[in-house]
Order: C-alpha cells, then structure tokens, then sequence
C-alpha cells in the first residue's frame, strides 16, 4: 500500500483506494486461523483481508490498474476484489452489504452439513445499517457457523462513533442477541491469532456464531492516499498513539535483522513484479463492457 500511495498520483491506478495501512494486524491475525475451505467476506477497505486469505498479488494490481489481468477483469477496481480459489468471497462498496450474504453462505453450509466456517469483515459503521441487526439476529436464532469481526476505528468516514450511537459499547450489540462477545484493544496480531482460533473451535463444535470487535485505526484517509490530519476530525496524539505501537514494527523487533531483511527484499521483489504485470497487462475491449453484467 505504500506502493499505491506513491503510484497514486500518476493517474495510472483507475479505480479510489481506501488502504488498510494501521489496520493489517486484524486480517492477519484471523486469517492465519483459517483454513482454505473456510470463506471470508469483507469491505472496501479490504486489500489486507484479500491477501492475507490468500489472494493473488498480480491479480489485485492488475484490478487496480482497470486492466484483464485482474481478478475482476479491471471492471471492479480496488473496492471489489475476489479470489474464490482460496475462500474470498468478495469485498463490496456499499456499507454492510456483505453481512447477508455471508450469513446467507453460512446458512448453505449447515443445511450442506459443510465443516467450513464463514468469516465477515465490517466496520463498527456497519453496526449503524439496520440489515447488521436483521442478519446477527437470524445467525443466532439458526445457530450458524459465521464469525462476526468488527474493525473498530471508530469513525465511519469522519464520523466518531459517539456522535453516531446512543449506546456505544459494541459488546452489548452482539450480546443482546444472545452471541458471545470479546473485544480486543491493542490490536496484537499474536492476540487476535489465539481468540480466533479459539472462538473458531467453538463455531466448529456447534456453539453457532462468535463476535469479535477489534480496536483499531486507519493511518490515511477515509479514501485515498493521502494523510489525513490537515482535516482536524480526530486528535493528531490518537493517530500518534496508534502508529507509535505499530504492528508491522513490533513484530519486525521479534526477528534478527537478517531474517527481517531477507524477507522485506522478497516481498520489495514480489511487489515490484507485481506493478510490472500490472503496467504491462492490456486494458479490456470495449466490446466487453456488458459481459458478466447482472442486473
């Protein structure tokens, strides 16, 4: 993503960004419990969740340069992405879109008596949409197989979630509808790795759907590449507080510095090639503009 902001301005990236820089640790953390077969839904802030299931690196920049090669056919750009082959289901634009269809997958799964479990990423904005309350309602009373994981940032857009919520504790949210609830604060990747793969366990032996909240904070703007302080809708010492713990740096102290840098000079090389395929890849014909059109 920090290759997306520097590419940003070139205009050769066709579709808006809304990057998951601060907020990595979540989709790292969970995914790492799952399987191949078990499914994941997300949102447009999604491109973390997209390659920690799993998803192709080549095919996401080449969806992101509007070009065939990526994984919607550049017709879908950054907020859309899929990978069925490893268990992304989809990421969608329209705020908590995705909630039904995952409950609706999870639904298919125990009438097929499937042993996969169904993942839905959302923001705690989503919580605000009323088809949130219709869908954690009918998970619980059908007791299905679905991990609700909410990305705590705290703002929806620019809004803070107190100026939005007469009652804001999450927890209370998914409880009042008879889910087990836990909330983790510091977003520790090792910490969100052992609660999933416990709460996993549990879905698993039939204990029906788990909820996870998960504080967190995107360092950028709500879309686009740009820092977003000049803004003032949040305090400057509450981004400063949340960078200063960054994940990416916590973890990169646990390794030696020779096994840190071969790894960031393979990933550099794998991002690289990347761009390349991207940049090098043709744009779709204008006679394809209606195929896999729906509705």
């Amino acid at each position: 993503e920090e290759e997306i902001i520097r590419l940003y301005p070139t205009d050769q990236i066709k579709s808006p960004v809304h990057l998951s820089i601060g907020q990595e640790s979540i989709s790292v953390g969970v995914c790492s419990a799952l399987t191949t077969q078990d499914k994941v839904f997300g949102t447009y802030r999604g491109h973390a969740l997209y390659l920690a299931k799993g998803g192709g690196l080549k095919p996401m920049l080449g969806e992101l340069y509007g070009k065939t090669s990526g994984c919607s056919r550049g017709k879908s750009g950054s907020m859309h992405l899929i990978d069925l082959s490893v268990g992304v289901m989809g990421t969608s634009a329209i705020v908590a879109s995705t909630i039904p269809q995952a409950v609706g997958y999870a639904w298919a799964l125990k009438v097929r008596r499937d042993s996969a479990v169904v993942v839905v990423f959302f923001g705690e904005g989503a919580m605000d949409e009323g088809v949130f309350h219709e869908s954690i309602n009918f998970a619980a009373l059908k007791s299905l197989p679905i991990l609700f994981v909410c990305e705590n940032n705290s703002y929806a857009i620019y809004s803070h979630i107190s100026e939005r919520m007469a009652n804001p504790n999450i927890l209370e949210h998914a409880a009042a509808y008879g889910v087990r609830a836990q909330r983790i604060d510091d977003g520790s990747t090792q910490e969100i790795y052992d609660k999933t793969k416990r709460v996993l366990e549990a879905i698993r032996e039939g204990c029906g759907p788990q909820f996870l909240e998960i504080m967190t904070c995107r360092y950028r703007g709500h879309v686009g590449p740009e820092d977003d302080r000049e803004w003032n809708y949040r305090p400057v010492s509450e981004l400063d507080a949340w960078i200063a713990k960054d994940e990416v740096k916590r973890l990169a102290l646990k390794i030696d510095d020779k096994t840190r840098q071969t790894v960031e000079t393979e990933v550099d090389a794998e991002i690289a090639a990347a761009i390349q395929f991207a940049e090098s890849s043709p744009f779709p014909k204008a006679d394809e503009v209606f195929d896999h059109v729906f509705s």
